[in-house]
């Protein structure tokens, strides 16, 4: 079995050393793959990435504009090789040495994946807003897709990779992270919860995702459950 890491990267200059890092430094139980897409960076992170591949062994590639977490998640599944896929954030806010506990609970099945769990208390104050709409949508998700997902905005999402081709991903940006979850239940996959640690960040410390992408993943939520 190969594992298939792929790292979405804009703007993170100050994490993407250290994140990589932490990827290569946590021991897993199988072969390991390591996608970097670089989602069209205007800082030092494509610079910094280069000089890392003297050091790790991974496969680079860069978008000339900035196309959206999406669009590099679906750059990067499109040249996976690996027989399972997981996300892992360029940023310190999720800790790749949690990865083996998904990994644990996986069974060799394409219609079995599993959500890792970020879990309310471990948020700090400044997080609670950002708390409050993933546990809106998970509830909408859950009662319209029949789950009992307890995260389903959680970066780690570990799928087989033949569950992600089989979804024909489309979304751009967040919303993303909406559409394969609700594209994997209509397959009629089931969804494992393991818990995580995570200490998410700010805007001003660098956080993308805002209210406007709560809204769209409501409507993404909405629109694959009404559609065929």
């Amino acid at each position: 079995m190969k594992l298939s890491i792929i790292v979405p990267a804009h703007n993170e200059e100050a994490f993407i050393a250290e994140a990589m890092g932490r990827i290569f430094e946590t021991s897993i139980s199988m072969e390991r793959e390591v996608v970097v897409v670089d989602d069209g960076s205007t800082d030092r992170t494509n610079e910094i990435l280069t000089d890392l591949k003297k050091k790790y062994d991974f496969v680079l590639i860069k978008h000339e504009t900035n196309r959206g977490k999406g669009a590099a998640l679906r750059t990067g599944y499109n040249v996976a090789k690996g027989d399972l896929v997981i996300i892992q954030d360029a940023d310190l806010e999720y800790f790749p040495s949690d990865i083996p506990a998904l990994l644990e609970q996986m069974e060799n099945n394409d219609f079995i994946a599993v959500y890792g769990n970020r879990g309310v208390r471990q948020w700090p104050r400044f997080g609670y807003h950002y708390v409050l709409g993933a546990k809106l949508l998970t509830g909408i998700f859950n009662i319209l897709y029949g789950q009992d997902v307890r995260d389903v905005y959680t970066c780690y999402k570990l799928f087989t990779r033949n569950a992600v081709l089989k979804m024909n991903l489309e979304s751009n940006c967040f919303e993303f992270e909406a559409e394969v979850s609700c594209k994997f239940a209509k397959m009629g996959g089931k969804i494992k919860n393991v818990p995580i640690r995570y200490i998410p960040r700010n805007k001003d410390q660098g956080k993308h995702i805002g209210f406007k992408d709560a809204v769209l993943g409501l409507f993404t939520i909405l629109k694959y459950k009404l559609s065929k």
